[in-house]
């Protein structure tokens, strides 16, 4: 069994050139503020911009590497099998809706490629949800016939050029992959100058609604606004539209595997858990096959090295494996229906919009985001937004889910307060627990340089107890998902608060 050879780390941040825009340094006005810098975030500055509005995008920390920068980078509108769940729960029209964006956002990844003549390994290729269960077999049958009806080029096959046998999949065509930084770098350099900005390290406070929108910066300075694009992955602004209770976050795991054996054309899904999603990717002057899958609600699992040895074994069961230069993990938010939220962030708002819930396919649905937004805002219509209009209410199955999300978090808050599973106060270098220190519940890190962190395991969010994630040396939140590194910092919202952290040297 090969060893992994380094920390996890993101290919697509490894083999870019970090960027170095400036923070915010003074007030400013625009037309349109965006918080956030991932694919919605600047796909919607640079439509925006050239449609000629002046915007600023609003970066927390640099743009590009949240889960933007994590990601498998499909880009494609097979969403696992969902078309005949959406017919059955929304009707045709909306499941076209949902379809028809799809495709269009994978068409405007491809155009601009093509007329800025981006080097992103862009490539087109199958689509491919498969099974080795039997009893998805029909599910998938019924789902070749669901997307078929909505427009979209599906067929169902018995056999893949996967190293393995199948029961059967749904093959989409023409859908796609690429390098996600290689392709919006290129988009975010169009974005500063004549009045429009980016800025980076620059955390929003506040967005205060107004006749224009005041957005508040860290540090004092404001940025006003005619409109502002909420864009920051799970939404920093949570009592407009209850957001924390309608949205929940799970992680996933990837690994970049170096095999003997090649890996065939197309983009990979299993329809049964535990997931295995597949695609090659060129590394240097070899093929990397990223692997990913392993999903579980962020703060909830089990020690996360398990989730990259369960992909590792995956990956040696079917591959001759060389090397495992990469591993990484990413945060995907998710609402209880499963379909975004893009458009108004209530009913009554028309100024402060929202693109959140892309579930695991951010590549096709937050460019998707960006051109029914930009729509709106320029045209006052997109003809694919009712599907996803945030203030959406009676989706089947959604109350159903809303339900059990919110009691899993009522259950996470309470064994928290409880202090179960605390360990005792012996920590080893290198390690991170929860241990009981004068009667309070704390966490604790030690680091190679002798340095002890101790930090306050309450969330800052909405005061649920972190959990430990060895693997990221990360704090993590079981009820809302925000993340915090070792040392107190904020990695993933909804939390805008650092925690309370104490450090101690020998």
């Amino acid at each position: 069994m090969k060893n992994f050879t380094r920390p996890p780390i993101s290919y697509w941040l490894d083999s870019t050139e970090r960027t170095d825009y400036p923070y915010l340094d003074k007030d400013i006005d625009v037309d349109i503020a965006i918080v956030g810098g991932g694919i919605a975030g600047i796909t919607a500055g640079f439509i925006l911009k050239r449609r000629g509005l002046k915007v600023a995008i609003l970066e927390v920390d640099k743009i590009l590497e949240g889960i933007t920068g994590k990601t498998t980078a499909k880009i494609t509108s097979q969403h696992n099998l969902i078309y005949d769940k959406l017919i059955n729960d929304i009707g045709e029209e909306k499941a076209r809706q949902y379809a028809d964006a799809n495709e269009s956002a994978k068409e405007f990844i491809e155009s601009i490629i093509k007329e800025k003549e981006i080097n992103c390994d862009y490539s087109v290729m199958p689509a491919y949800v498969y099974t080795q269960d039997k009893n998805y077999v029909d599910k998938i049958k019924k789902e070749v016939i669901a997307a078929s009806k909505l427009g979209i080029d599906a067929s169902f096959v018995t056999e893949t050029s996967l190293p393995f046998p199948i029961k059967g999949a749904v093959r989409f065509e023409n859908q796609a992959q690429f390098h996600p930084r290689k392709y919006l770098l290129e988009l975010a350099k169009e974005i500063p100058e004549d009045g429009s900005h980016i800025f980076e390290n620059t955390h929003v406070l506040d967005i205060k609604e107004s006749n224009p929108n005041i957005v508040i910066i860290e540090g004092g300075h404001k940025v006003k606004a005619n409109k502002v694009i909420i864009a920051s992955h799970y939404p920093m602004e949570n009592f407009k539209g209850l957001y924390f209770s309608r949205i929940y976050q799970e992680r996933a795991y990837i690994i970049g595997v170096l095999a003997k054996e090649s890996f065939p054309e197309g983009i990979y899904i299993n329809a049964e858990s535990p997931t295995r999603s597949l695609r090659k990717q060129r590394y240097k002057d070899k093929q990397m096959i990223l692997i990913a899958g392993e999903n579980h609600k962020t703060g909830q699992g089990k020690s996360t090295e398990t989730y990259y040895n369960n992909l590792k074994k995956f990956a040696e069961s079917i591959f001759t494996i060389e090397d495992i230069p990469y591993r990484w993990s990413a945060q995907d938010c998710i609402t209880m229906d499963e379909i975004p939220f893009i458009g108004r962030i209530t009913s009554n708002n028309p100024y402060i919009y929202i693109a959140t819930g892309f579930k695991k396919w951010g590549m096709s649905s937050g460019t998707a985001s960006a051109m029914i937004l930009s729509d709106i805002i320029t045209k006052n219509y997109s003809p694919h937004s009712d599907v996803f209009d945030p203030s959406r209410v009676n989706i089947k199955g959604g109350f159903t889910h809303f339900i059990k999300e919110n009691l899993n978090v009522g259950y996470e808050y309470i064994k928290g307060k409880l202090n179960l599973n605390v360990g005792d106060n012996k920590i080893k270098t290198g390690e991170g627990k929860i241990v009981n220190f004068e009667g309070k519940r704390v966490g604790i890190y030690r680091d190679t340089d002798g340095k002890t962190y101790i930090v306050d395991t309450t969330c800052t969010h909405m005061t649920c107890e972190l959990q430990w994630n060895s693997a990221e040396k990360t704090w993590d939140c079981p009820c809302h998902g925000s993340r915090f590194s070792y040392d107190g910092k904020i990695i993933e919202g909804p939390a805008q608060k650092e925690l309370e952290i104490t450090i101690i040297e020998d």
